[in-house]
């Protein structure tokens, strides 16, 4: 029975202005889930800022334990297929794709060029990646739309030049099944059995799924589907059907079915978690690190764990987070993951303020937004910021955005009480990242919110101060 590769390309479709965005931590949380549904391969797009995409590559090249991590390279930049294979290179199966044009329309449009020069564009590209990667794939894109004449000589010029597997990309979605079975059949019988073949299908016409199915029977090797969208190929229907229908197709995949549809449950509940219009920052599934750390653990345990947490401590913030943990292991005797997040926040990275509260004023009720006012104090000038929000600490954060100009990623936000009572103290912890890295703010407060503006500002001025010093 022949084995087809399902290959989810969720994390594509994963970008600003889509269906849906993914945190740095959501990305990681959806590919491991993914990996052990047992997909053949996770893919992700080009990669368009070197410090953010490059680390969150590298960060799944280690999740990633079984499927194969395909991603695609930038056309036409300078080091861009070897800045890309840099970041994959160590993933357990990693992958370089080259996704080009080869219908007139989309070749003169997206790339200015004539069909001679768009096989002289593949050619190099694919060799550059096979000088890289033992695993090289070219995506025929608009292939549904292309001259046959002109697609199997582009096909033929990527095989030439040591690709290993095609693509061919329907992205109109304008073919029917019994048309989709031809045109994979007429690929196929030319490609040979040496190169495996994909296929990729848009659902305009809410067919994807029926010519994906047909493509396998045409004697297609792999699939694109998506874990979650309608836009493409379902990963659940198509699976389910492989399942069922199997021995009739001669045909099977190695998706684990009793975790089929919970897995793409929580997946989809990851990618569809009701986000308000009013905040940019993302809500969803959380993987929260599960360790504690005792009296005996040395330093080098202590920044292991950091680096759990997501940290990139220099030397000299390690000896001051252990020099804390220390203090505190001390005392309780063990400490677990989110006081270590904590001890972080307090003592690692502290720096002159940038910025310093001057005043917050907060307008909330059960029948009226959220508004926050906030004043800072910057360089000896008030800078002052006013916004909405989903209630008075998300309007606060907002605000504190409109005054810096800037939109970060907020990692992780904590409220916990350390003092007991009606005037009860409460701790705030605000891990925000910036151009790929993590820094945590720490603020204590008997009000819950001035404690997390607190702990932003904190936060806020370990990424000034270290970005002002690059």
């Amino acid at each position: 029975m022949k084995e087809i590769a399902l290959s989810d390309v969720t994390m594509k479709r994963a970008r600003k202005g889509s269906e849906f965005t993914l945190s740095f931590r959501e990305k990681i949380e959806l590919c491991k889930l993914l990996d052990k549904l047992g997909v053949s391969s996770v893919e992700t797009g080009v990669i368009e800022n070197r410090r953010t995409d490059g680390l969150l590559i590298k960060s799944l090249a280690s999740a990633v334990a079984n499927a194969r991590l395909t991603v695609s390279v930038p056309v036409g930049e300078e080091d861009g297929v070897a800045y890309t294979w840099s970041c994959v290179k160590e993933a357990k199966h990693p992958r370089l794709q080259v996704s080009l044009p080869v219908s007139t329309v989309q070749m003169e449009y997206l790339y200015h060029k004539k069909p001679d020069d768009m096989l002289e564009l593949i050619g190099k590209t694919v060799a550059e990646c096979r000088a890289c990667c033992a695993d090289v794939e070219f995506s025929a894109e608009d292939a549904g739309r292309s001259d046959r004449e002109f697609l199997l000589q582009a096909i033929e010029c990527a095989k030439e030049n040591g690709a290993t597997a095609v693509t061919v990309c329907d992205s109109a979605g304008k073919l029917l099944p019994e048309e989709f079975f031809r045109f994979t059949s007429e690929i196929r019988q030319a490609l040979g059995t040496e190169i495996k073949l994909g296929v990729s299908i848009s659902n305009d016409l809410y067919l994807a799924d029926a010519c994906a199915l047909y493509a396998v029977k045409a004697g297609a090797d792999e699939v694109k589907a998506v874990a979650c969208g309608e836009d493409a190929v379902s990963l659940q229907k198509l699976a389910a059907m492989l399942h069922t229908h199997g021995e009739e197709l001669g045909a099977s995949c190695g998706i684990r079915a009793t975790e089929l549809k919970r897995t793409v449950g929580q997946i989809e509940w990851l990618c569809k978690t009701s986000r308000s219009k009013a905040s940019p920052f993302d809500s969803g599934v959380r993987e929260e690190a599960n360790f504690a750390l005792s009296a005996h653990d040395d330093a080098q345990a202590v920044k292991k764990a950091a680096e759990k947490l997501g940290y990139d401590l220099s030397e000299e913030d390690a000896a001051k987070v252990y020099e804390a943990f220390a203090a505190a292991a001390d005392k309780k005797g063990a400490i677990s993951a989110r006081e270590l997040d904590v001890l972080i926040a307090a003592s690692a990275l502290q720096v002159p303020p940038a910025y310093t509260l001057e005043s917050f004023v907060i307008n909330s009720g059960n029948v009226i937004t959220a508004t926050s006012h906030i004043k800072l104090t910057k360089n000896g000038k008030t800078v002052e910021g006013v916004c909405v929000g989903d209630g008075p600490i998300d309007a606060s954060f907002l605000a504190m955005e409109q005054i810096t100009g800037t939109h970060y990623e907020l990692d992780d936000f904590q409220i916990r009480a350390v003092t007991e009572g009606r005037e009860a103290m409460g701790e705030s912890v605000v891990r925000l990242r910036s151009q790929g890295k993590l820094y945590s703010g720490r603020g204590i407060s008997t009000d819950i919110v001035a404690s997390s503006i607190m702990a932003y500002i904190n936060a806020l001025n370990k990424i000034v101060y270290e970005e002002a010093e690059q």
